[in-house]
């Protein structure tokens, strides 16, 4: 038996955080199956990622929690929300469920400083890390969104353009002197 490491009041923030993770599984795995009923083959395929992605994180808490002797508490997960009415509201509510995310792991994060939990506080750093990366990839989002969906001049051709610059070198070859 390993002597526990982490108070009560982190053990239950890092297992609600840990249910939460599941549900934000749940929520990727409701809008992946929606989107591919629905024809968007390739944001169905993204989001089915990231639902793999969310289980991962949810494996991260139990793990952490075990190892610094706390006892994982397995929950049932509420369900997703409805099906989105619309690719733009199905990546707002991305976007929301994203930055509500962020607001749980800070939480935690704020908690293990105030506790001087400092394994906890250091662990909580790296999914800090990776909602920064999550809301931007969610904004980046809507922003192709926009960008392809909203009528404004040629946005087809705008949209193009941004995907083949996306892939761009950032150099460029300079013609060299020729040599007589």
């Amino acid at each position: 038996m390993k002597t526990k490491r982490i108070s009560d009041k982190v053990e239950k923030a890092l297992n609600d955080q840990m249910t939460r993770e599941a549900y934000q599984a749940q929520v990727y795995l409701s809008y992946a199956s929606w989107a591919e009923c629905n024809s968007y083959a390739g944001i169905a395929t993204f989001l089915y990622k990231h639902a793999h992605e969310e289980r991962e994180h949810m494996f991260k808490f139990i793990k952490y929690i075990n190892d610094r002797g706390g006892k994982t508490k397995i929950e049932a997960i509420k369900a997703p929300p409805a099906d989105p009415k619309d690719m733009e509201e199905c990546l707002k509510n991305v976007l929301k469920h994203e930055i509500d995310n962020s607001a749980a792991i800070d939480a935690i994060v704020n908690l293990a400083h105030e506790e001087k939990d400092w394994a906890t506080f250091n662990f909580g750093q790296w999914f800090v890390k990776e909602q920064i990366e999550e809301e931007s990839l969610a904004n980046d989002l809507l922003d192709k969104f926009s960008l392809a969906s909203k009528v404004v001049g040629n946005n087809a051709n705008l949209y193009e353009m941004d995907k083949d610059l996306s892939s761009a070198p950032q150099g460029a070859t300079i013609p060299q002197e020729e040599k007589f």
